[in-house]
């Protein structure tokens, strides 16, 4: 339940903080501006009033232009004149000067003739005098700009919506200049707080001039229960800092010859953004945002659950189905979950590992369906894997006064009998050895213990001594369980079952010898046999060897079997 809670509280945070319930819609505007203010500058030794003609610039788009520094080089006139000196300009005689050449660092075109009247330089064919290289000055001469205002006249319109509107309101006080806190919705800026707003100092930038952005946000809500489309402006400067300048020159005629005045401005540049959406409910919205939220938390799922179950709870004997004697919506409860659960079988390895005693090597065979015994299936053969002889000791009781022969009596090492062993009367056609039995398993999968511990025929591996050393040994066997279980109880009905199982292990770990085949390794049919005469089953009736539990012991995993499931 509080799982559910919190979904909840993120759906609805989500449907109505973020209005995912609306259709949104990106604005188009215009944009017009109006810069007042008059300042009055002094140059050399005049003084001059400039307005707005003078210090504003032709609009580029949604951008505005303030000149706030510059410099002039009046009565200019086209004539010869020599060139201004610089480390490039220089020269000492006529040869030094190209007629008709071109410099792109010069301010006209060379003539051919040196001059060194008061500059060694040659003379060009330009305006007259040429422009001189000075200090901006400092401070800025139109400083006062700073109390300049503009006027931003903003219209929006949301196409898809059909809906228009302004910054400028009938009825706004038009008197107004903007504050942050006390007049957020006023269009007339001034300019000294637009720049303080982006946190620079109108003084230092007006020097070499920048570029300053004015943003206009529009988040509408065009809903008529919660309707507000209003601007919220901010500012940023959008500039590296570096010199801003502009050259354009006034021209005009005095006594009939044609004039100019060159000026080199340094202007701040404003440019203004607007961007926004206008939202409004769409019914379609909400259902793919429903759907969406349902599907990513993983609810729809749950939902569908809930439902068919409420509705199969009281769907016999209910008001839904008073009459109904045969429950028909139980029936749709059942198929619907059999369609979403399906019942997945795990695939069983069809890697099996054989071991014959005339063979040196052990056998990996893989079949996808076991239709013939495995004493006839040719496997890959594959190392015998190497055996730690340190930890070997371990398995078997403490050491026993020793009364066998004397190593030098060659009968010691006499493992098998030098004659195959009399077969046994029901002998199947596939054993080698002579003592191997049919199996109890049904027909599909009697195969899995067709098996005999033999390759070709001769005596079988149950005959030799170590076979009853290793794997029959009654006091071998009780200590290894003692050793997994020290206070394991043993009583004459589950004795023998324990016996076996850990016989058939130690059967496995000799012949195998490695932990990654136990539980993939059979056992040969004369082996099982002579395993379960020692320790039979009280009703006789044998399951087969199937590995069903790993646990592990001294660092190794060995397999319970439920041919003999634990009492």
């Amino acid at each position: 339940m509080p799982y559910l809670f919190f979904l909840l509280a993120i759906f609805s945070f989500g449907l109505f903080s973020e209005k995912m319930y609306q259709r949104k819609d990106p604005l188009i505007s215009s944009v017009h501006t109006k810069v007042k203010g008059v300042a009055e500058v002094s140059i050399g030794n005049k003084t001059r009033v400039l307005d707005i003609a003078d210090y504003t610039l032709p609009s580029q788009g949604n951008s505005f232009f303030v000149i706030t520094n510059f410099l002039t080089t009046e009565g200019q006139t086209q004539g010869i004149c020599p060139e201004y000196p610089t480390n490039k300009t220089c020269c000492s005689s006529d040869q030094d000067c190209q007629k008709g050449k071109i410099d792109p660092l010069s301010k006209g075109v060379q003539t051919g003739k040196y001059t060194c009247k008061h500059r060694k330089t040659c003379e060009v064919s330009a305006w007259c005098p040429i422009e001189a290289k000075r200090e901006t000055p400092r401070p800025a001469l139109l400083a006062s700009a700073e109390n300049f205002t503009v006027l931003i006249k903003n219209s929006i319109h949301f196409p898809r919506h059909n809906y228009s509107t302004r910054n400028i309101l009938p009825g706004m006080d038009m008197y107004c200049t903007f504050h942050k806190k006390h007049k957020p919705d006023c269009p007339i800026f001034r300019l000294g707080d637009i720049l303080q707003e982006t946190g620079a100092n109108f003084s230092s930038v007006a020097i070499h001039g920048g570029i300053v952005g004015i943003e206009i946000h529009w988040d509408c809500d065009l809903d008529p229960w919660f309707h507000s489309c209003s601007p919220k402006y901010s500012f940023h400067r959008l500039d590296d800092k570096m010199t801003k300048k502009a050259l354009y020159a006034k021209y005009y005629k005095e006594e009939g010859i044609e004039k100019r005045t060159l000026i080199k401005a340094f202007a701040i540049r404003f440019d203004i953004l607007v961007f926004g959406t206008g939202g409004k409910f769409d019914i379609i919205q909400l259902i793919m945002y429903i759907g969406s939220s349902l599907s990513y938390f993983g609810v729809a799922t749950v939902l569908i659950d809930f439902l068919i179950q409420m509705y199969t709870k009281n769907c016999c004997g209910s008001w839904f189905y008073p009459c109904c004697k045969i429950c028909e919506p139980c029936s749709v409860n059942e198929y619907y979950y059999q369609k979403k659960y399906e019942t997945i079988v795990e695939p069983k390895s069809s890697v099996k590992y054989i071991s014959f005693v005339d063979e040196p090597n052990i056998r990996m065979v893989e079949q996808e369906s076991l239709n013939r015994s495995l004493q006839h299936m040719e496997g890959k053969e594959i190392p015998r894997p190497q055996r730690d002889f340190i930890d070997l000791v371990k398995l078997f009781p403490p050491p026993h006064p020793d009364t066998s022969p004397s190593p030098t009596h060659p009968e010691e090492m006499q493992l098998l009998r030098e004659k195959p062993s009399p077969p046994s009367p029901d002998r199947p056609e596939w054993c080698c050895c002579g003592l191997c039995r049919p199996s109890q398993l049904p027909e599909s999968s009697k195969y899995l213990e067709e098996l005999c511990c033999r390759k070709e025929g001769g005596p079988c591996i149950t005959t030799s001594a170590l076979f009853g050393e290793l794997v029959l040994s009654r006091a071998a066997l009780r200590f290894i369980l003692l050793y997994q279980e020290p206070l394991l109880e043993m009583d004459a009905a589950t004795l023998n079952n324990r016996l076996r199982r850990c016989a058939y292990e130690r059967y496995i770990d000799w012949r195998f010898g490695s932990e990654i085949m136990d539980n993939l390794a059979i056992l040969p049919s004369c082996c099982r046999w002579k395993i379960r005469e020692h320790f039979p089953k009280q009703d006789g009736m044998y399951t087969g060897f199937r590995s069903s539990k790993r646990h592990i012991w001294k660092g190794r995993a060995s397999i319970r079997s439920s041919d003999d499931s634990p009492v």
